[in-house]
């Protein structure tokens, strides 16, 4: 049986490729400086503005429904409504 996933470790290495990331999981979002504002899929968002993800850190929040979350996996268990430890072990699945 495999050990609780490296969270720091899966964070580190989603970073660099975060804009890829966000392209796939956030489709309809655009880049806004060092922030990938998109609309929130959890809920009926008409237009992207509240939702917003850190490119440089990976924090995210939707400033409407106050969910907030301090890194890639937390986002990964968020849009995916999974636990922390299989959102980084699917995310460090993606990365390969």
């Amino acid at each position: 049986m495999a050990g609780p996933p490296d969270f720091a470790r899966v964070n580190q290495a989603a970073l660099p490729v975060l804009p890829a990331i966000l392209q796939r999981w956030l489709p309809d979002g655009r880049r806004r400086g060092d922030e990938w504002v998109a609309r929130n899929p959890r809920r009926s968002d008409r237009t992207p503005g509240s939702f917003s993800v850190n490119l440089v850190t990976g924090k995210w929040a939707d400033f409407a429904s106050g969910d907030k979350g301090g890194d890639v996996v937390s986002l990964a268990a968020f849009l995916a409504r999974s636990g922390q430890a299989e959102a980084a072990r699917n995310l460090a699945d993606m990365l390969g």
